[in-house]
């Protein structure tokens, strides 16, 4: 009984940081993609 509760402990835990591994990749493939962003032409230049 206890193995299967630790088990599931670590089985959760397991989930919990590959959520927030995966929270902050994402996090910082859009700080990448603004940063990297072109900027449109302003149009006052001739």
């Amino acid at each position: 009984m206890i193995k299967k509760a630790l088990l599931a402990a670590v089985a959760i835990a397991g989930g919990w940081f590959a959520y927030k591994r995966l929270q902050a990749d994402k996090a910082e493939q859009n700080l990448w993609a603004e940063a990297t962003d072109p900027v449109p032409p302003s149009g006052g230049a001739r």
